[in-house]
C-alpha cells in the first residue's frame, strides 16, 4: 500500500521540499512559501485603494497660516517663506482642481531655493513636512548617478515617496518632493569629454521626466539589490518637486553678468545700487545656466527664490528664538537629569562669533555649542549637582583646546 505523502493544497510540493505546513479545515494545508507569496498579494492588492483623507478648501492652511507656522521655526527668511508657502498653497488647490467646462487646467509649479550653507534650506523643508497633509520626502542629490552606474537610480526619489507614503500610490502620486544638493548635479564641464558625466549631465537628463510629469516605473525596494521584484507604476504629474542648492561660487556669474567689475566712469555710476555683499539677490535663471544646469531643467522650476546670507543678528536669534532652538535642546537634555543650565549672555554672544568667524552658518552653531558641552554632558549626569552655569572663560578654554587637539592630529 502507498504511504500517504503530505502536500501543499497551492503548489502542490511534498512536505521534503518545504519549511512547514499551516493546516485548515478539511485537511486543507498550505506550506510556508505559499503563504509568505499570499501575504505579498494581499499587499500589491491593497496598493491601490489610497487611506489619504479628501482635502476640503476650507481646511487648507493658507499661505499666511503656512508662513506663520515657520516663523516659529525658521528665523528670517521672508522671501524664501512666501514663494514656498503660496507653492504648497498652490499645490493643495491643484489636486482639488476638477474637470470644468472651460477646460483650464492648473500646472504645477516646482521650485529651486538658491542659498549659502547654513542658511536654513532643509530646515524649510524638514518644518514644512510636519504642516502638510500630503507625504512628503527628502533626498540628496549627490547620491544620484545614470543608471547602470555605481550610486543610486533616479526613481530611488520616488521609492523614498513611496516609503514615506506607507507604498500608498494614490498618496504619493499627490505629494511632495525635496531634492537637497540640486547644485552638486550641474554640468561639469561646458567642454565635451571623451567620458560620460553620469553624475551631473545624466542626472539632470533622468530628472526631466519626473518634474514634468510621466508615469515611471518605480522599484519599491531599490532597483539594483532586488532586480526581480515587481515594478509600482507611479505618476508623477502631481507631485510638487522643490530644489534647494548652495550653488558655490555662483556669486561670479552673478558678478559677470551685472558688470560690476566693468571699468569706467557710467559703469560705476550704474553699479552703486548693487549691493555687492548679496548677490544672490540678483539671482537669474540665465545664471543657473552658466553654473551648469541644462535648460530644459531650468524650464521645469519654474519658480526661482533665494536665501538670505545669515549675519550676526540673525545667528543670535537662531541660537535662542525658535521653538527647537539649540539652547532650548541643550536646556531641555539636563533638565531630564534634573540639572537647571544657563548660559551667560556673553557666552551666547561668542558662540555667534565663532559661527561667523568659521564661516559655517547656522550649522555651526550646534557644533560649537556641542564642543563646549560634551565634558559637561560627560560628567553632570554622575555628579549629585542640581545647576550649571556655563561662563565664557569655560566657553573659550574649551574651544581653545578643541582648536589645540585638532592642530596636533592634522
Amino acid at each position: 500500500m502507498a504511504k500517504n505523502f503530505k502536500k501543499c493544497s497551492f503548489c502542490g510540493r511534498p512536505e521534503s521540499q518545504i519549511g512547514f505546513f499551516i493546516v485548515g479545515m478539511d485537511s486543507a494545508q498550505i506550506c510556508n512559501e505559499c503563504a509568505v507569496q499570499a501575504s505579498e498579494i494581499v499587499k500589491e492588492n491593497s496598493i491601490s485603494k489610497s487611506n489619504l483623507p479628501s482635502l476640503k478648501k476650507e481646511q487648507l492652511p493658507k499661505p499666511i497660516e503656512i508662513k506663520e507656522y515657520l516663523d516659529e521655526y525658521v528665523i528670517g527668511q521672508d522671501e524664501a517663506k512666501r514663494y514656498l508657502s503660496v507653492a504648497v498653497y498652490n499645490h493643495y488647490k491643484r489636486l482639488m482642481q476638477e474637470k470644468l467646462s472651460d477646460d483650464v487646467e492648473i500646472e504645477k509649479s516646482n521650485i529651486i531655493m538658491v542659498g549659502y550653507t547654513g542658511t536654513g534650506k532643509t530646515l524649510l523643508a524638514r518644518t514644512i513636512a510636519k504642516k502638510l497633509h500630503v507625504p512628503f520626502a527628502i533626498v540628496d542629490a549627490t547620491v544620484l548617478t545614470e543608471a547602470g552606474y555605481v550610486g543610486e537610480d533616479i526613481e530611488s526619489i520616488l521609492t523614498r515617496l513611496l516609503q514615506v507614503a506607507d507604498y500608498d500610490v494614490k498618496a504619493a502620486e499627490r505629494g511632495i518632493v525635496f531634492i537637497d544638493e540640486i547644485d552638486k548635479i550641474a554640468r561639469k564641464s561646458d567642454n565635451p569629454s571623451i567620458t560620460r558625466d553620469v553624475s551631473g549631465e545624466g542626472v539632470q537628463q533622468g530628472l526631466l521626466k519626473l518634474l514634468e510629469g510621466a508615469i515611471v516605473n518605480v522599484p519599491p525596494q531599490g532597483g539594483r539589490k532586488h532586480p526581480d521584484q515587481k515594478m509600482i507604476a507611479v505618476n508623477t504629474q502631481n507631485i510638487l518637486f522643490v530644489c534647494g542648492g548652495a550653488f558655490d561660487g555662483i556669486e561670479k556669474k552673478i558678478a559677470s553678468r551685472l558688470n560690476t567689475r566693468v571699468v569706467g566712469y557710467n559703469a560705476a555710476k550704474g553699479s552703486d545700487h548693487i549691493d555687492k555683499q548679496n548677490l544672490l539677490q540678483y539671482i537669474a535663471p540665465q545664471d543657473l545656466k552658466s553654473f551648469g544646469l541644462i535648460p530644459e531643467i531650468i524650464g521645469r522650476l519654474p519658480i526661482l527664490t533665494y536665501l538670505e546670507p545669515l549675519d550676526k543678528a540673525a545667528l543670535r536669534r537662531i541660537l535662542t528664538e525658535p521653538k527647537n532652538s539649540i539652547i532650548k535642546q541643550y536646556t531641555k537634555l539636563f533638565k531630564m537629569d534634573g540639572i537647571d543650565l544657563l548660559f551667560d549672555e556673553d557666552v551666547l554672544e561668542y558662540i555667534v562669533d565663532k559661527a561667523i568667524e568659521f564661516k559655517l552658518g547656522a550649522r555651526g552653531l550646534r557644533s560649537i555649542t556641542e564642543t563646549i558641552m560634551m565634558d559637561e554632558m560627560f560628567e553632570m549626569p554622575s555628579k549629585n549637582l542640581k545647576k550649571l552655569n556655563i561662563s565664557l572663560p569655560y566657553a573659550q578654554s574649551k574651544i581653545e583646546k578643541a582648536n589645540i587637539n585638532r592642530l596636533k592630529t592634522a
